[in-house]
């Protein structure tokens, strides 16, 4: 459907130029302007005509066939890989803070079955804080037995050196 359809009124344009205005017509109201018509009286619903086709796409505004909005992501998925995130972070305490990665990897798990059962996104999510929580937890790991190795080694040595002589 073009607008303004043909049929109301509008003058057929004489050949315009790349930058030609129309000509006025004094006949015309507005200093030759053409304004639109009401429709006919016999028909109310001229202007209101759908150009929806049952068989073809959907009108403008609707999704097209087949479209499947997401599911909502699970919350415990998303809680897993920002703790695992905060674990990593953690490792910078000495190591030691990388132990929350083992919350991380709980909020994981669980949410993997909460997934399988509901059908809801975040399936990326929990596996970033199952992956993030096992790389954590296993540095803290190292760190913890480096750190207790070190201060059992300097409990360890003797004061050899004379004070004051």
């Amino acid at each position: 459907m073009s607008y303004p359809p043909p049929n109301a009124g509008w003058p057929e344009p004489a050949a315009p130029g790349p930058h030609s205005t129309p000509p006025a017509d004094p006949t015309l109201p507005m200093g030759g302007v053409a304004v639109p018509q009401p429709p006919a009286p016999g028909d109310p619903y001229a202007g209101t005509k759908s150009t929806y086709d049952p068989y073809g796409q959907p009108p403008p505004g609707y999704p097209p066939a087949g479209y499947r909005p997401n599911p909502p992501q699970n919350g415990l998925a998303i809680a897993s890989m920002v703790v695992s995130i905060v674990a990593a972070l953690g490792l910078c305490a000495y190591g030691l803070g990388g132990f929350l990665g083992i919350v991380g990897l709980i909020l994981g798990y669980t949410s993997r079955r909460q997934l399988r059962e509901r059908g809801e996104g975040g399936e990326g999510f929990a596996t970033a804080g199952i992956i993030i929580g096992w790389i954590t937890t296993a540095l803290a790991v190292v760190a913890t037995l480096v750190l207790s190795g070190l201060f059992i080694w300097a409990a360890s040595q003797s004061d050899t050196g004379t004070a004051g002589s």
